[in-house]
């Protein structure tokens, strides 16, 4: 195979003398662009954040923030990346680069003092001023009603990810706001106008390590059933903190981010089908709301930054109780197609977890996609408690599907995260709503059965007590607000 090479700030970078675990961030720093800084190495800080050009949802190319932390270096084989250092513009010879919008309005509002995550913040910022159709966010945001973005339609949402420790983040904001729209002669812009690289095949091996990255699926399903051992990795967002807290190696990587065959979604007549390789973000983007339980999982889960890795079939296949999609997806009725060298089935996500970080998949099946059966329920809702708003890992999760005509509860699906070994369905909280009318007595009765469901335990998010009150307590909210929308 052709030697593995990452496209840095437009020059080709060869991969070696890196680890198969070697980081983005520590590939980088290695060439000098120190920019890139590492504060938590596990994706909670963003001051590693880099730019990465990766297929487009509304036109060839965009330009996405990722953390170059968690990323493992030979993921990029092929691959475009941009840091801060490659930002800046240069000017006539002998005169300084000419520095990038986002930088500019950082500097002028007073954006960094110590500015060791200044960096990581102006990639961020910079990958929400190419986000397509910023400009024209809705008139609200303009006139100041939605305090989350500003006149300029800049997404705050974007810099969730990135923490500052000592400048406080209204001069960041400033900044963001202040930007305006890409010049017709931003190279950058222009550079969305193209396809980015096309996955390419990747043999790398160093230092008694190999990662690998097959063209197709099936060759990916047979590569697995030779090394039934490899750890499979998507956006890396679990595995990269693995590598860099823990200081787990693995003999053989496989990576699938990139498999055409996990990253296709089709709405058909009787479901969704959305890849396993997608990520949180392009899921977002390409349904545009069209599935409203995950329009409110979306927000809540993590920051943009891991959004912009993680996948579906990454916070499936790692089988944590805790994970914020599996009591979405319990609550849509959700199934996984399971790929491996002899050909697929399909398995309820109800029967996929059989106890903790466990599940029925076999040595060398993968996930190749969740199915969401059609018609969705029209009464849906996402409950997350945790100590944080946003970025944060959950105490308690609960998500709500339910179908009620006519003042009776028709169906209803509930999922559970965090009070049991394994992501549950409330399977007895259901019974006592189906068939029942949608009343304050009905609902109070449903509550009571919603404290007693799952195993909860107490540890230093909750105690088990407080879990189980927050059960009931969704529920009744639950009721409160569907009461409010019919009332007004």
């Amino acid at each position: 195979m052709p030697e593995a090479r990452i496209t840095v700030n437009g020059k080709e970078t060869p991969l070696s003398p890196a680890t198969p675990h070697t980081t983005a961030l520590d590939f980088l720093r290695e060439r000098g662009l120190t920019g890139t800084k590492e504060g938590c190495a596990e994706g909670e800080c963003g001051a590693c954040s880099v730019m990465v050009a990766r297929p487009g949802v509304h036109r060839p190319t965009d330009w996405v923030a990722v953390n170059a932390c968690l990323v493992p270096a030979a993921a990029l084989d092929g691959q475009e990346i941009i840091t801060s250092e490659g930002l800046a513009t240069d000017g006539e010879p002998g005169s300084m680069p000419s520095l990038h919008p986002v930088q500019e309005e950082m500097a002028i509002r007073g954006g960094s003092q110590c500015g060791y995550c200044t960096p990581g913040f102006v990639c961020s910022m910079a990958a929400e001023y190419y986000r397509p159709g910023r400009c024209e966010h809705s008139a609200e945001a303009a006139a100041g009603a939605d305090p989350e973005h500003g006149p300029n339609g800049f997404d705050l949402h974007a810099l969730s990810g990135n923490l500052c420790r000592c400048t406080g983040y209204r001069p960041i904001r400033d900044a963001a706001f202040a930007v305006g729209a890409p010049t017709e002669d931003d190279p950058l812009a222009r550079r969305r106008e193209q396809a980015p690289p096309p996955p390419v095949a990747t043999e790398y091996t160093r230092d008694g390590s190999t990662f690998l990255r097959r063209s197709t699926l099936d060759e990916t399903l047979q590569l697995l059933r030779e090394r039934p051992d490899a750890v499979v990795v998507a956006g890396s967002t679990d595995w990269g903190v693995e590598v860099n807290i823990r200081s787990r190696r693995a003999d053989c990587v496989v990576a699938v981010d990139r498999l055409p065959e996990l990253r296709e979604l089709r709405v058909e007549s009787g479901h969704i089908e959305i890849g396993a390789a997608l990520t949180l973000t392009e899921i977002e983007r390409r349904l545009d709301g069209d599935v409203p339980l995950l329009a409110h999982l979306f927000p809540q889960f993590a920051s943009r930054l891991i959004r912009n890795g993680a996948t579906l079939g990454g916070n499936l296949g790692t089988g944590s109780p805790i994970g914020d999609s599996p009591p979405v997806l319990l609550a849509l009725d959700a199934s996984l197609v399971l790929a491996d060298a002899d050909g697929e089935r399909v398995v309820p996500l109800a029967d996929y977890f059989t106890g903790y970080r466990q599940s029925v998949r076999r040595p060398g099946e993968l996930i190749r996609a969740v199915r969401i059966p059609l018609p969705l329920a029209p009464v849906t809702a996402f409950h997350k408690i945790a100590k944080r708003r946003f970025d944060d890992i959950s105490s308690v999760a609960v998500a709500f599907a339910l179908d009620i005509e006519d003042g009776i509860v028709r169906t209803a699906r509930i999922g559970l995260g965090g009070v049991a070994a394994t992501p549950i369905r409330s399977l007895a909280t259901e019974a006592a709503l189906e068939g029942k009318p949608w009343s304050a007595e009905t609902v109070e009765a449903a509550a009571r059965v919603l404290r007693g469901e799952g195993t909860p335990m107490s540890d230093h998010r909750a105690s088990a007590l407080y879990r189980s009150a927050m059960l009931g307590q969704s529920l009744l909210k639950l009721h409160a607000q569907t009461t409010e929308a019919v009332s007004s």
